[in-house]
């Protein structure tokens, strides 16, 4: 688990720190709704893998709030909510990166990571 959570974690943080100064070079509505739909995609997925799984996701914890808020914020999206997602994703993005990099750091033993491949090719843990 703590290496999908590094791996999760630094994707989100390369995705926010690339897509923004990608807008940031050519600032446009339509780039900056790309952005927003790529970083959300990914944090989305994350967030599932977490629920399947029920990682961090103790009731009343801050994943399982943020996780709700989130899901409503989702389904209100036709009755307008669009509008306030336009202005807190960005927040709602950065705060996830955050309690990522908050949860890796209670979950205890070292991330393992594939360091070699075998015979198969498949990675190999050392």
């Amino acid at each position: 688990m703590k290496t999908f959570k590094l791996i999760d974690a630094s994707v989100s943080l390369a995705l926010i720190l690339t897509l923004s100064f990608w807008f940031a070079i050519n600032p446009s509505l339509e780039r900056m709704i790309e952005c927003y739909f790529i970083t959300g995609a990914w944090q989305l997925i994350s967030m599932l893998i977490h629920a399947i799984n029920k990682w961090f996701t103790k009731k009343w914890g801050v994943r399982h709030i943020y996780h709700w808020i989130s899901f409503i914020s989702v389904v209100l999206l036709p009755a307008g909510s669009y509008w306030i997602l336009f202005f807190t994703a960005p927040f709602m993005a950065i705060f996830y990166t955050c309690l990522c990099y908050n949860e890796i750091l209670h979950i205890p033993g070292p991330a393992v990571l594939p360091t070699e491949p075998d015979v198969q090719g498949d990675f190999t843990r050392k």
